[in-house]
C-alpha cells in the first residue's frame, strides 16, 4: 500500500497550487538545508559517546 506514480503527481500538483511555482525552489532549498543539518547533528551525536569514553579513560589513568 505504497504511493504510486499517480498519487505522487496529485501531491505535486497540490503543492504547486498551494505554494506556486516561483516559491517551490526556495522551499526545496530550505528543506535540503534542514535535512543536511539534521544529518550533521546525527553524526555529531554518534561521535560524542566515543569522545566521552576516551576522556574518561584519560581521567582514570591520571
Amino acid at each position: 500500500m505504497g504511493l504510486s506514480l499517480s498519487h505522487l503527481l496529485i501531491v505535486l500538483v497540490a503543492v504547486l497550487v498551494v505554494f506556486g511555482a516561483g516559491r517551490l525552489p526556495s522551499i526545496m532549498k530550505d528543506l535540503a538545508r534542514g535535512l543536511k543539518s539534521f544529518k550533521e547533528g546525527l553524526r555529531d551525536g554518534e561521535e560524542k559517546p566515543h569522545l566521552l569514553a576516551d576522556e574518561s579513560k584519560h581521567e582514570k589513568e591520571s
